[in-house]
């Protein structure tokens, strides 16, 4: 992963959304003390300024990431995120049929490696799910004649690590590309036959009141070339995000700060 500028969605005197590629971590970590190069660290460098991350993405998930320009505005933004006020919105590629519509209800326990996950306590997850869109491929896979995958929107209504995997997966429906929740004969299928090796998960739509303007900023983020280019071979074209930012309710939010948008 090159240190190549981020793609900005947004910018204003107090926050900033890039989209983050799949592959690049948010900032370091004790998990990959390899690692050189980190989005806060590029965002750094491309505004000349400190950034303060209020969120994260985990590495291979791809979409939109937040930061605040300044201490005040990541403490209130940080705020927004701890109380689930933000809403969010993801595009993942499945194995199998998913359901068209279903609240999946699951807690779960922590996994940051410090203690045996049976050991930390069940928390409360929920994730609505609904399948977009679906294609069978004249392609033995498995034990099955036939390989079927969906296209599922994901919108977490809480925000535990690695939510949406885990809940999908144990719902029975992977994350194609997820080499821990998934299963690895469809995520070879995809990397030798379709050309793309990574985690099919992007963040696509992100909602939050800004803090300063008192109004609802809607944030979108297109996808990175590799899964669009999926998604245009499987005939999912029309359920491409495109970025943009715009405002909901907007009374008192300048229009300096929507041309500031980048698209």
């Amino acid at each position: 992963m090159s240190g190549e500028p981020l793609r900005i969605l947004y910018q204003d005197e107090q926050l900033v959304a890039v989209h983050k590629p799949s592959g690049l971590l948010v900032h370091r970590t004790a998990l990959a003390r390899g690692e050189t190069c980190f989005a806060l660290q590029i965002l750094r460098d491309q505004l000349g300024q400190r950034v303060y991350p209020v969120h994260r993405l985990d590495r291979p998930t791809s979409g939109i990431l937040l930061f605040a320009l300044t201490p005040d505005m990541a403490s209130a933004l940080a705020s927004q995120f701890s109380a689930q006020r933000v809403k969010k919105r993801y595009l993942a590629v499945v194995r199998g049929i998913g359901p068209e519509q279903e609240c999946i209800d699951w807690p779960l326990r922590e996994e940051d490696g410090r203690r045996p996950k049976a050991e930390m306590p069940a928390q409360p997850a929920r994730t609505e799910i609904h399948r977009l869109d679906s294609v069978e491929l004249p392609i033995a896979i498995d034990r099955y004649p036939q390989a079927r995958y969906s296209l599922m929107e994901a919108l977490p209504l809480t925000g535990r690590r690695h939510q949406i995997r885990r809940h999908l997966s144990r719902r029975g429906y992977p994350i194609i590309g997820d080499a821990k929740h998934g299963k690895g004969v469809h995520n070879r299928f995809f990397r030798e036959r379709l050309d793309c090796s990574r985690l099919l998960l992007a963040a696509v739509g992100l909602s939050i009141l800004h803090p300063t303007f008192q109004a609802t900023l809607n944030l979108s983020a297109a996808l990175d070339t590799d899964m669009s280019r999926l998604f245009d071979r499987l005939g999912w074209s029309g359920h491409l995000p495109e970025n943009g930012a715009r405002w909901q309710d907007a009374q008192q939010a300048p229009l300096s700060s929507l041309s500031s948008t980048s698209l």
